[in-house]
């Protein structure tokens, strides 16, 4: 499938012919050992050592949702890396945050944001934020054979529903089934704790600036007990990933509101250690 750059300089026929407008379907009937699900992986016993990322979070705010993810990635009881990116753009108006095996996560997000863009340009027109999580679910579910020899993938994907005009969060387990979350959500081994938090935190009439200190406090307090999940580290200067997808669409914020963020929270911890006697909001 390979494009022909010598002699006459034609594409195969395979990109010129009309077909589906899902790129992994394209993939599927031309060069399927391409897709992270079709690989054929060697015999192995037990569980493949490889990095894995989490915790992710998101909370919605009237006007849209806040999508945020640690920075630290494990390898048994080893720190992998310590300033992963678990946070990616999807498309314009929604985000996927990622926990699992990071190598193949990674790969499968990048996949995702192909298979939207090749969808807008053959149909013309975004698909809807429930398509998108639709579309999410099958990749997810592909994923199953290698995601039962222990590279499993459970994504986060939230965004801005432009029909509904509100933010949405859907969750996701290793055989793809995906369930809408209200609210807030959280998944990875920190997600436990994280949720917690949220839930003591929450409020419908959050303002974004609320929704944004909302998620590093759920992601520190994950962090305090779950050593998978790295904290706010001010010494390497690395925060969290706070993404914030609205009518205008998706931004991450910068270092420095990251870093001020992350700050306020930590000064209000040593302030009061064992959490705040009040709302923190």
């Amino acid at each position: 499938m390979e494009a022909n750059t010598r002699g006459t300089g034609r594409l195969p026929a395979a990109f010129l012919t009309p077909g589906s407008s899902s790129f992994m379907d394209f993939l599927s009937d031309h060069q399927p050992e391409l897709l992270p699900g079709k690989r054929t992986l060697p015999p192995v016993q037990g569980v493949i050592e490889a990095p894995h990322g989490t915790t992710i979070v998101a909370v919605t705010f009237p006007g849209g949702v806040v999508l945020a993810g640690d920075r630290r990635a494990t390898m048994g009881n080893v720190i992998a890396q310590r300033d992963i990116e678990k946070v990616f753009p999807a498309d314009e108006h929604s985000a996927v945050g990622i926990a699992g095996t990071a190598g193949l996560a990674v790969e499968m997000v990048k996949l995702f944001q192909l298979e939207l863009e090749h969808f807008e340009k053959v149909e013309g027109a975004q698909l809807s934020l429930e398509g998108k999580a639709n579309r999410l679910s099958t990749m997810i579910r592909s994923n199953l054979g290698m995601a039962m020899q222990g590279l499993a993938v459970v994504p986060l994907f939230a965004g801005y529903d432009l029909d509904r005009e509100r933010g949405r969060i859907f969750s996701y387990d290793v055989t793809g089934g995906r369930s809408e979350e209200h609210n807030f959500a959280a998944t990875g081994s920190g997600s436990v704790f994280a949720r917690g938090a949220m839930k003591k935190l929450y409020r419908e009439d959050l303002t974004q600036e609320e929704a944004t200190t909302l998620v590093v406090q759920a992601l520190y307090d994950a962090a305090d007990d779950d050593s998978a999940t790295g904290g706010p580290d001010v010494a390497r200067r690395i925060y969290p990933i706070i993404t914030v997808i609205t009518d205008d669409g998706f931004r991450r914020l910068t270092e420095q509101e990251a870093s001020e963020l992350s700050r306020a929270v930590l000064q209000r911890r040593l302030e009061e250690p064992d959490g705040p006697r009040a709302a923190l909001l």
